[in-house]
């Protein structure tokens, strides 16, 4: 399970009700550093700069076009989502490869069986698919993660809980975030043998002083940080080793 962040389970317990507890952090028994590329995109807009939805997509139609397909692309608004699936959709069929949108082509377990079964894939997920997907091998070689999973400062349930903290967004809405990336980098590997790509498209995992926590919360991969052209033409080479 994933319960740590920046190193400590005090997050977990705190949203667990516990006030006496031990903890014991157990490594994974994979080689991240010889499985994992972790790249970040350069070349993609901030979440709220002109363009953004048609950087992603771009970004995703050239990640996927490199892989042929096999990939799953996680986001963290259904309205996002579908704006991307309409812009990526045309390219990418053109191709031969298959666009699937959660909640427009089906459900989460329908797409992930589509995934593992049809390799020409490339799957756009939202909160169904960020923990809980267990894809193994060669059908899932390139992650992409479009955005920071932040909760929006907007949702009744974040205000609520933000509210109980003197620094709500040190205490809570970066913890939260950060235990939600680490839960959906990890879907790419799963088996000790699994080699993959995590591509991240928001550029403000090095842009701001926070999204190093976002880094160092994951185990030790290699990482590069380029536009998505040339991640593209790394990670091809990164997956034939």
């Amino acid at each position: 399970a994933t319960l740590a962040t920046a190193g400590s389970m005090d997050y977990a317990a705190e949203r667990l009700g516990l006030e006496s507890y031990r903890t014991l952090q157990l490594g994974s028994p994979f080689d991240y550093r010889s499985s994992t590329l972790l790249a970040a995109i350069t070349d993609v807009p901030e979440p709220n700069e002109a363009g953004y939805h048609e950087g992603v997509a771009d970004a995703i139609v050239q990640l996927a076009t490199a892989s042929e397909g096999r990939a799953l692309a996680l986001f963290t608004s259904t309205a996002a989502l579908e704006r991307v699936a309409e812009l990526v959709r045309g390219p990418l069929e053109e191709q031969g490869i298959a666009v699937l949108a959660q909640g427009i082509d089906g459900s989460p377990r329908q797409l992930t069986d589509n995934l593992r079964t049809t390799p020409r894939t490339l799957v756009l997920g939202n909160q169904g698919f960020w923990e809980g997907v267990d894809i193994r091998g060669d059908a899932l070689p390139r992650l992409i993660i479009t955005r920071l999973p932040f909760s929006p400062p907007t949702d009744p349930v974040h205000r609520a809980r933000s509210s109980r903290y003197a620094n709500p967004f040190g205490e809570y809405t970066l913890p939260a975030a950060v235990l939600k990336f680490r839960q959906g980098f990890g879907r790419l590997i799963r088996d000790r043998t699994d080699r993959g790509v995590v591509a991240v498209l928001d550029k403000r995992i090095y842009t701001r002083r926070y999204g190093d926590e976002f880094v160092t919360a994951l185990p030790s991969c290699t990482k590069v940080r380029a536009p998505a052209e040339v991640v593209a033409l790394r990670a091809g080479g990164w997956l034939e080793q």
